[in-house]
């Protein structure tokens, strides 16, 4: 087996792990960042409404107010702090790195004023392209890619995490380094129906659960409004299309949104992607509006929206658009403190496979880019001022795999159990269906359908244990939020999985200096 040696090795190409890589090598760190397609693949591409960061020097205030309302409770304050005081600044680093930004902000759910930065429709497309060449450009002996590589196990010398085994094209690679920094984005791919890319199978969460770390809120799945579904695939319709003035009609022509919050259609997702729901079931359909904005305005507004709505015969300037809610967002992930650090030495995690404290049970609309920014800068930070210990070779952390075949099922036992509504029977007969078969094979195929099946029992019980309705979790049997707000923390000791309750402010992880 190959072995290379690091000072820190990334794991995860988008946002939050390129930004990672980059900040570090500032530091002239040695940096290998490994991403299981291309660079420019994965979430932050698909990202089309734009980068949320206080607006000004006076907006820190609104902006974590904003955050903290939309997280229903759940959103940890310190993390809040952190990236609402740091994210203007990352924000500006991209306009240097050359992200052409709208000189004018755009506003969208959940937010009480324009903030948000954008480049069209496009902005995730915009940004993965800049942090690629930017990486490419400072590609050399102190920071080497590898492209097309899956993270198939960490390794653990003791407690701490010393590496992990890479499967390439060219065979298993063992990574020996000083610290190991996951950005590998959520789990998506768990829904039959969702935005996220076929590379959003939790990896990442699977990989730190199986190694000890502990998981934070996994039941909070936010489902995007907008999206335009067919043949079984979503394709989103920017937030931005509401925030400049797009509205929702019900079959009848309605427009239905104050009957559910003041806020109209830019409430936070949580409810806009029930009301939808709730007005398809009532009515048959529901439709997003944009043609009194004007062709001209829609076209030029939303270029990439409007080519890909082209495709399915749809104009947005003159039609309706009809739209449902879609898995888009898992605000849950392995549990961290407000430097990226996870319950695991050695161990830290940034982006959206992280549970940073920031989202809380809803994610204010998007903070997902600016989060990467602010958090994976700040985890490849600390990973450097820690150090590391003399590199170990250290143990493989068992990676089991499944049979991809059962995949359908287990989405279908998913999305019945665990969606936009839910309650204790089904919840309860979902966990009851036994784990997906393993089989032979150690490729990437096999390694994704058992961190899919990993990740499924554990979204299952925390939703089950929640009995309440909070944010992107709703039961029907349970329709109010509880007095307390706790979050649900999931760790694996020995072979049995530990889940419990802990109070908001006290789940933060501390660590003595």
């Amino acid at each position: 087996m190959k072995v290379l040696d690091t000072e820190l090795l990334v794991i995860g190409g988008g946002v939050a792990g390129t930004y990672a890589a980059l900040t570090a090598r500032t530091y002239g760190a040695d940096v290998l960042l490994a991403c299981k397609t291309s660079l420019t693949a994965g979430s932050t591409r698909w990202a089309q409404g734009g980068i949320a960061a206080p607006a000004g020097p006076g907006d820190e205030a609104a902006h974590a107010q904003d955050t903290l309302r939309a997280g229903r409770g759940l959103c940890e304050p310190e993390t809040v702090a952190r990236f609402v005081a740091e994210a203007r600044a990352h924000v500006e680093t991209l306009r240097d790195l050359g992200v052409a930004f709208s000189p004018a902000h755009t506003l969208e759910g959940g937010h009480s004023r324009p903030r948000i930065r954008h480049t069209g429709d496009a902005t995730g497309y915009a940004i993965s392209v800049a942090l690629a060449r930017a990486l490419e450009a400072a590609r050399g002996p102190g920071l080497r890619l590898l492209e097309n590589t899956f993270a198939r196990n960490l390794r653990l010398h003791g407690e701490q995490v010393v590496g992990a085994d890479l499967l390439t094209h060219q065979g298993l690679v063992r990574v020996r380094a000083g610290a190991v920094l996951l950005a590998t984005g959520g789990f998506g791919q768990l829904f039959p129906v969702t935005t996220a890319p076929p590379e959003g199978t939790g990896d990442g969460l699977a990989l730190a659960y199986r190694a000890g770390a502990a998981l934070r809120d996994l039941e909070f799945v936010q489902f995007h409004p907008t999206a335009v579904v067919t043949g079984g695939a979503a394709h989103l319709v920017t937030e931005a299309a509401r925030g400049e003035g797009g509205v929702l009609r019900n079959a009848g022509g309605e427009r239905f949104m104050a009957r559910y919050d003041p806020q109209l259609e830019l409430a936070p997702r949580d409810t806009v992607a029930r009301a939808i729901a709730a007005e398809i079931s009532r009515t048959g359909r529901v439709d997003l509006d944009l043609r009194h904005l004007g062709k001209a305005f829609v076209h030029a507004r939303f270029p990439t929206v409007s080519q890909t709505l082209a495709g399915l015969g749809l104009n947005l300037g003159r039609d309706l658009i009809p739209v449902q809610p879609a898995a888009h967002y898992t605000m849950g992930g392995v549990q961290t403190d407000t430097h990226g650090r996870t319950s695991l030495p050695g161990l830290y995690a940034a982006g959206e496979v992280a549970s940073s404290g920031l989202h809380g049970a809803n994610r204010l609309a998007s903070n997902s880019l600016s989060e990467g920014l602010v958090f994976g800068a700040r985890a490849a930070r600390e990973a450097l001022a820690v150090g590391s210990l003399p590199l170990h070779d250290g143990e493989a952390v068992p990676a089991p795999g499944a049979n991809p075949a059962g995949l359908p099922a287990l989405r279908s036992r998913v999305i019945g159990a665990a969606g936009l509504l839910r309650s204790g029977g089904r919840l309860h007969d979902a966990l009851e269906v036994p784990a997906m078969p393993g089989t032979p094979g150690d490729t990437r195929a096999t390694l994704e359908a058992a961190n899919l099946d990993l990740l499924a029992g554990l979204l299952l019980r925390a939703a089950l244990s929640r009995e309440e309705s909070r944010g992107g979790h709703a039961r029907q049997d349970f329709p109010g939020e509880a007095p307390q707000a706790v979050h649900t923390v999931q760790t694996l000791e020995g072979q049995a999985s530990t889940l419990t309750a802990v109070p908001v402010r006290q789940s933060m992880l501390r660590f003595s200096a």
